[in-house]
C-alpha cells in the first residue's frame, strides 16, 4: 500500500505529484485546490510523505511503509508541519510563527515541509506575512497551501505556486474506498458515496452512522413539507438545531477535556477561586473553543444546506430529462412529483436562494436563524 492508494479518482493529480517526488519539476511552493471532499489535504500529504520517503530508489518514494511514511501519513513527524484552524480564521501570529518555523533547516529529513491546510481562511494582512517567506524560501523547505479555488488565495501568493487541481472522484471510486479500507458493506457504501456526492469524508461519516444517514435524509425531505410561511419558518428552525446539536455533540467533551488537562498543566488547585495569572491562560482557552464552536456550527450548517441543495439538483436533473444519475435515488418518486409541480427556472430560483443563505452565513455576521428563515420563505 503507497501513499498514493486514498487518492482515488485523482490519476492526473497522482502522476503529477509522483513525477515531482522523484525530482522532476520540483518546486518550493504548491497550490492544491479542489472543492470540498476532493481530497486537497489527503494529497498534500501523500507528495509530503513521498518527499521525504526512505526509499533511495526514487521511483518507490511514497512506499507508505517506511518510518517517514508512517511518521508523516500519522502527522508526527518534526519536519513536516500541518496546519489547519478549528477557529474562523488563521490568525497573523500564527502566520509568523510558521515563517519562523519555515526557515529552519530540516533536523533530519530531505524537506522542511509547512502545510497549510486552510489557506483560504487568512485574512490579506496574514497572507502578506508568508509572501516573503513563500517568494523567497530558505532552501530545503517546502510550502503547500490548500484552498477551494485559486481565486481564494492572494493572486501575489498563488502566481508564485505551482498549481495542483483536484476534482471530485467519482461515487463509484469513493464506495470502493469504503469497502477496501473501512470494510463497509458495498450496498451501504454505495449509498452513503452518492448521498455526499463523493466527499470522502462526509460519505465515510454516512456509511458508519445510521443516524446520520436518518438526519440527512429528514433534511431532504424537508422541501416536500413546505405548504406556506409557518412551515418554512419550522424548518429553518429544525435546520439550525439540527446543526448545532451535530456540532455541540462533538465539541462538549472536547472542550472539557482540554480545560482540565490545561488546568492540570497549570498545576491549578482542585477547588476555590484560580490564581490571576491562571485565569488568564483559561480565558483565553474558552474563547478560542467558543470560535471553534461559531465555525463547528456553520460548517454544520453549510453541510445540512448543501443536502438540501441535493434535492433541488434532483428536481432539476428530472425536469431536464434524467441525463445523469440523482443524488437522491431513495426518492424518486417524491422528487418526481415534485418536479411536475414546478418548472426548472423556478427551481434554479430556490438553487440560488439555498447558495445565497450558505454565503451569508459562512462570510459575514448574519444570524444563521435568520439567514435560513429568508431562504426558506424563497422555497416555498
Amino acid at each position: 500500500m503507497t501513499v498514493w492508494d486514498d487518492l482515488q479518482g485523482q490519476d492526473a493529480v497522482v502522476a503529477q505529484l509522483r513525477q515531482a517526488a522523484q525530482g522532476e519539476g520540483l518546486t518550493h511552493a504548491w497550490l492544491f485546490t479542489g472543492p470540498p471532499g476532493s481530497g486537497r489535504s489527503n494529497a498534500a500529504k501523500a507528495f509530503a510523505a513521498a518527499l521525504n520517503c526512505d526509499q533511495e530508489d526514487v521511483s518507490q518514494r511514497g512506499c507508505g511503509e517506511c518510518p517517514a511514511c508512517l511518521t508523516i501519513l500519522g502527522e508526527t513527524h518534526s519536519d513536516v508541519a500541518f496546519v489547519r484552524t478549528e477557529k474562523v480564521t488563521i490568525t497573523i501570529d500564527e502566520a509568523r510563527e510558521l515563517v519562523s518555523t519555515a526557515g529552519n533547516r530540516p533536523s533530519s529529513a530531505r524537506w522542511r515541509i509547512i502545510v497549510v491546510e486552510d489557506a483560504d481562511r487568512m485574512a490579506e494582512r496574514t497572507t502578506n506575512v508568508l509572501l516573503k517567506a513563500i517568494e523567497e524560501p530558505t532552501p530545503r523547505t517546502v510550502w503547500m497551501l490548500c484552498a477551494p479555488s485559486p481565486a481564494d488565495v492572494l493572486v501575489t501568493i498563488r502566481s508564485r505556486c505551482r498549481p495542483v487541481a483536484l476534482r471530485l472522484p467519482p461515487a463509484a471510486d469513493v464506495a470502493a474506498l469504503l469497502v477496501k479500507r473501512d470494510g463497509v458493506d458495498p450496498a451501504v457504501a454505495e449509498r452513503a458515496a452518492r448521498a455526499a456526492q463523493s466527499h470522502v469524508g462526509i460519505a465515510r461519516r454516512l456509511a458508519r452512522d445510521p443516524e446520520a444517514r436518518e438526519r440527512r435524509l429528514e433534511t431532504v425531505r424537508f422541501p416536500l413539507s413546505l405548504r406556506g410561511v409557518t412551515a418554512a419558518v419550522m424548518m429553518a428552525e429544525k435546520l439550525v438545531k439540527i446543526a448545532t446539536e451535530e456540532a455541540t455533540s462533538s465539541n462538549d467533551e472536547r472542550d472539557a477535556a482540554e480545560k482540565a488537562a490545561l488546568l492540570a498543566t497549570l498545576g491549578a488547585p482542585e477547588s476555590g477561586t484560580l490564581p490571576p495569572a491562571m485565569r488568564g491562560q483559561v480565558k483565553q482557552l474558552e474563547d478560542d473553543q467558543k470560535r471553534r464552536a461559531k465555525r463547528s456550527i456553520t460548517d454544520s450548517l453549510d453541510r445540512k444546506l448543501t443536502d438540501l441543495l441535493s434535492f433541488y439538483r434532483d428536481v432539476l436533473i428530472i425536469q431536464m430529462g434524467n441525463a445523469v444519475e440523482l443524488v437522491n435515488l431513495e426518492l424518486r418518486s417524491e422528487l418526481e412529483d415534485f418536479a411536475s409541480r414546478s418548472t426548472a427556472e423556478v427551481t434554479l430560483a430556490r438553487m440560488d436562494a439555498i447558495n445565497k443563505a450558505r454565503k451569508r452565513i459562512t462570510t459575514t455576521n448574519v444570524a444563521p436563524l435568520l439567514a435560513i428563515e429568508s431562504m426558506a420563505s424563497s422555497l416555498i
